[in-house]
């Protein structure tokens, strides 16, 4: 009955879900911290103890992320497509246009060439192959598409086709092709299992001490295979294998919906919740903090071991977006992560600007 209650909370109000926004707090500190890690062990030419952590964590960051992107799709998907497409389609497009633009100014003189044509080349070609960091927010825009399209067909279909194109490691070169063939299961998963994976969650609460024991022996397995090289050209970790890797991605989004229901049960949880209840603001925003401090540090050489670096620079890259998110609400540059009626192509059914999250 609780987890009941909880789940058609979840479809009243998605934001409300205080393990959601948890779990995405996790994947959205990991994914900062794994580029900001990686761009410090490039640029200071080595690794250090953070490089441990972005390595453990690969097999299921984006896989939860993706995941809980799904989750309440079911909420929306019924609705008419102009409808549907404004909530789940505009919305993240309006977003990835917007900070794209922003994002290529910041960097023009090494995506335009140095000239306005070459700049808007780069635009006109961001269009169909997503640019850095934002390829995430496009592709949630492309699976609510994909997924609408095809909820005819029968679940245990779509699932079979989804899975074989994540066994299959597609490698065009192609980002849009590529990730949407490596994590469409993971987002098919959250809008089809939702109820199983609500009832997880309310499980992992009622026996938190099974719930415990069976997320040592999950970090244990996941240990080993994330960080044992497989000797395979293509490979380099056992958990890149083929259908390894597709189950380490769905176990290891179990092991952070259990994790997170349990944490938010604490107070621990709060600083994770609040990143996710802004978890795409944070994903739109650390680039330039990210970039900044790390250049700030390597130069200063105040700190000089790479992992504290990393660590600081995670940190500063999650934050700072934080801060300016809050301090434009209200303001004139509130249109950096919440869209303005003027970009709805439905009449908003709540709130006349739409928040990023």
């Amino acid at each position: 009955m609780r987890m009941a209650a909880e789940f058609q909370g979840a479809k009243r109000d998605e934001d409300r879900v205080p393990w959601v926004d948890t779990a995405k707090g996790l994947c959205i500190v990991l994914v900062v911290m794994m580029h900001a890690t990686l761009g410090v062990g490039e640029q200071m030419g080595g690794e250090g103890f953070m490089h441990w952590v972005v390595a453990f964590a690969r097999p299921f960051r984006m896989p939860d992320f993706f995941l809980v992107s799904g989750l309440f799709l079911s909420r929306v998907i019924d609705r008419d497509w102009r409808a549907y497409a404004d909530r789940r389609v505009v919305h993240f497009l309006y977003f990835y246009l917007l900070w794209l633009v922003i994002q290529s100014l910041v960097k023009y003189g090494q995506v335009s060439g140095g000239s306005p044509a070459g700049f808007v080349a780069h635009l006109a070609f961001a269009l169909i192959e997503p640019f850095g960091t934002l390829w995430f927010v496009y592709l949630l825009a492309v699976f609510s598409v994909a997924t609408k399209l095809l909820r005819k067909v029968p679940a245990p279909v779509l699932f079979g086709v989804a899975a074989a194109l994540q066994i299959g490691s597609v490698h065009t070169g192609w980002t849009l092709v590529d990730e949407f063939c490596g994590r469409w299961v993971y987002f098919l998963a959250g809008y089809l299992l939702a109820p199983r994976i609500f009832e997880l969650a309310a499980a992992a609460v009622r026996a938190p001490r099974l719930a415990l024991g069976a997320l040592l022996l999950w970090a244990v397995a996941n240990g080993v295979f994330a960080l044992t090289p497989s000797g395979l050209d293509g490979y380099p970790m056992l958990a890149n294998l083929p259908v390894l890797s597709l189950a380490l991605g769905a176990v290891g989004a179990v092991a952070v919906v259990t994790l997170s229901a349990l944490l938010t049960e604490t107070r621990a949880a709060d600083p994770l919740r609040y990143c996710g209840r802004h978890s795409i603001a944070i994903y739109l925003a650390f680039f330039l903090p990210m970039a900044a401090t790390r250049a700030a540090l390597i130069k200063t050489g105040i700190v000089t071991d790479i992992g504290l670096v990393s660590m600081i620079v995670t940190a500063t890259a999650v934050v700072a977006p934080l801060a300016f998110e809050r301090i434009v609400r209200g303001t004139p540059l509130f249109f950096l992560f919440r869209r303005p009626a003027l970009f709805h192509i439905a009449p908003a059914r709540r709130p006349m600007l739409q928040p990023a999250e």
